[in-house]
C-alpha cells in the first residue's frame, strides 16, 4: 500500500469523525418536523408558541455559534467538539424525560448550543486537516453527514410513529416505556439523538488537534507529527513554513484583522450568503415539511413518508455534490442549483394556488419539493460550509466563522419562528414566492463578488483576499 494512499485514508478518517457532528446537527434539526403536531397538541400550542418550540433550539444554536469561534481559537478545535458531543447527549436524554414544556425547551436549547458549536468547528477542523485538491469533497462530507442526519431523523420519526400505533393498538401503554414509545412518541424521536451523540464523544478521543491551530499556538513539533501523516515528510515542512509565513505577515492577531479591506469583503460575503441562504426556503421545508404536506390534504403517516423521500433525495444529491464540487467549482454549482430552486419554488407556489381548481394530484407537490431539494442540496447546501471554512485568515478563522455562522443561525431562527405565521398570513403560495424572490440577491453576490476558491490551498486563498484589499 502506497504512502499516499495511507495519507488519504488518514485524512478521510479524521473527516469522518468530525462529520459525526454534522450527523447530529442534521438529526437534531430535522427530528423536530415529526414532533411539532404531537407536542403542539399535548401542550396546546398556538402558531407563535409552536414557532418557539421549533425556534428555541435555534436560539441555542446562535449562542453556540457566538462562543464556538472564540473557544476553538483559544482552547483548540478538538476540545470544543467534545463539548458539543456532551451537549447533544444531555439534550437527547433531557427531551426524552422532560416532564413539562419548560424542561423540554431547556433541553432543546442545550441541543441547539451543540448544533451551533458543531456547525462551525466540525467543517473548520476538516478544512484545516485537508489536502487542497480534496478539501471541497472532504468538507462536503460534513454536509453529507447533515443530510444523513436529516434522513435518519425522518426514518426514526416514521418508524417510531408506526411502532407507537402498534403499541397503542395492542394496549401496551403502561409505565415509562409506554409513555416514551406509545402515548407520547415524540419523546422517543427526540431522545434517540443520545445514541450517536455518545458515539461521537467516544471517537473524538482518537483524533488529533488541528495542526494549523497547533502552529498558531507554538506547538510546531506536535503539528509536524500530524502533518507528516497527512502530507508526508517533505510537504509537511512546506505546510508549516507557509502557515508561519502568513502568521508573521499578519500585523494584527485579533478580530480587527477582519476589518482590513480584503478580509472585510470576505466577511461581508460570508455573512450575506449565510443569511440569505436561510430565506430561500430549505429550512422551512425541513422543519415544517409534514405540516405543509398535511395542509395539502395528506394524512399524518403519508406526510412523514413524503418527508422521508425528501430526506433521501437530499442525501443522495449531496453525494453527487461531494463528487463534483472540486471538479465543477463552487460558483458553477451555485449558478445551476439556485436557478433550479427558483423554478421549483415558483412551481410549488403555482400548485398551492391552482391544485384544487385544476384537481392536480398530490404527487406533483412531492415532485416539485423533490426537485427543489435536489437543486438546493447540490448548490447552496453543499457550498456554504466549504466557503465559510476556507475564506478567513488562520489566526482568527474560528472567530470569523462564528460571525458568519451567527448570521446563518439568526436567519434560521427567524425562518423557524416565522414560517407558521407566514403559511397562515401570506398563504403557502405567498410564502414560496417570497422564498423564490430571495434567491436573486444570493445569485448576484456569488456572481459579482465571490472569487473561485476551488483547488487553492488555505494559504493561497488568504493571500488572494490580501491582494484584493490592496486594489
Amino acid at each position: 500500500m502506497s504512502e499516499q494512499s495511507n495519507q488519504i485514508k488518514y485524512v478521510v478518517w479524521l473527516s469522518l469523525v468530525a462529520s459525526i457532528g454534522g450527523f447530529l446537527f442534521g438529526y437534531d434539526t430535522a427530528v423536530i418536523s415529526g414532533t411539532v403536531d404531537q407536542v403542539a397538541l399535548q401542550f396546546h400550542l398556538d402558531d407563535i408558541t409552536k414557532g418557539w418550540y421549533v425556534g428555541c433550539a435555534l436560539v441555542g444554536s446562535i449562542l453556540g455559534v457566538v462562543v464556538a469561534g472564540w473557544l476553538s481559537d483559544k482552547f483548540g478545535r478538538k476540545i470544543v467538539l467534545i463539548l458539543s458531543a456532551v451537549l447533544f447527549s444531555v439534550s437527547g436524554l433531557g427531551c426524552m424525560i422532560a416532564s413539562n414544556e419548560v424542561q423540554l425547551v431547556i433541553a432543546r436549547i442545550l441541543g441547539g448550543i451543540g448544533i451551533g458549536v458543531a456547525s462551525m468547528v466540525s467543517p473548520l477542523y476538516i478544512a484545516e486537516i485537508s489536502i487542497p485538491s480534496f478539501r471541497g469533497r472532504l468538507v462536503s462530507m460534513y454536509q453529507l453527514a447533515i443530510t444523513i442526519g436529516f434522513l435518519g431523523a425522518y426514518l426514526a420519526n416514521f418508524g417510531l410513529l408506526q411502532y407507537s400505533e402498534t403499541l397503542l393498538a395492542q394496549g401496551e401503554t403502561a409505565g415509562l416505556y409506554g409513555k416514551i414509545f406509545a402515548t407520547e412518541a415524540w419523546r422517543s424521536m427526540l431522545g434517540m439523538e443520545a445514541v450517536p451523540a455518545v458515539l461521537f464523544f467516544v471517537v473524538l478521543f482518537f483524533i488529533p488537534e488541528s495542526p494549523r491551530w497547533l502552529i498558531v499556538n507554538k506547538s510546531e513539533i506536535k503539528a509536524a507529527t500530524i502533518l507528516k501523516r497527512i502530507y508526508g515528510e517533505k510537504e509537511a515542512g512546506v505546510q508549516i513554513s507557509n502557515v508561519k509565513h502568513l502568521i508573521e505577515s499578519e500585523t494584527k492577531s485579533d478580530w480587527r484583522m477582519l476589518l482590513q479591506p480584503g478580509f472585510r469583503l470576505a466577511l461581508f460575503i460570508g455573512v450575506a450568503l449565510a443569511m440569505l441562504g436561510q430565506f430561500m426556503g430549505v429550512n422551512a421545508v425541513l422543519y415544517y415539511g409534514p405540516t405543509i404536506f398535511k395542509e395539502s390534504g395528506l394524512s399524518s403517516g403519508d406526510s412523514l413518508f413524503y418527508q422521508v423521500l425528501v430526506g433521501l433525495v437530499n442525501m443522495l444529491t449531496t453525494v453527487i455534490a461531494l463528487i463534483i464540487i472540486d471538479k465543477v467549482g463552487r460558483k458553477q454549482l451555485v449558478y445551476w442549483g439556485v436557478s433550479g430552486m427558483i423554478i421549483s419554488l415558483l412551481l410549488i407556489g403555482f400548485y398551492f394556488s391552482f391544485s384544487v381548481k385544476l384537481n392536480i394530484p398530490h404527487v406533483f407537490l412531492l415532485i416539485f419539493f423533490l426537485f427543489y431539494i435536489f437543486c438546493c442540496a447540490i448548490s447552496i447546501c453543499a457550498v456554504i460550509f466549504v466557503l465559510l471554512s476556507e475564506m478567513y485568515p488562520v489566526k482568527v478563522r474560528g472567530a470569523a466563522m462564528s460571525i458568519a455562522g451567527l448570521s446563518l443561525w439568526i436567519g434560521t431562527y427567524l425562518i423557524g419562528q416565522l414560517t407558521p405565521w407566514m403559511l397562515t398570513t401570506l398563504s403557502p403560495t405567498g410564502t414560496f414566492l417570497l422564498f423564490a424572490l430571495m434567491c436573486v440577491p444570493y445569485m448576484l453576490i456569488v456572481w459579482k463578488l465571490l472569487p473561485e476558491t476551488t483547488g487553492k490551498s488555505l494559504e493561497e486563498i488568504e493571500e488572494m483576499w490580501i491582494s484584493k484589499g490592496k486594489r
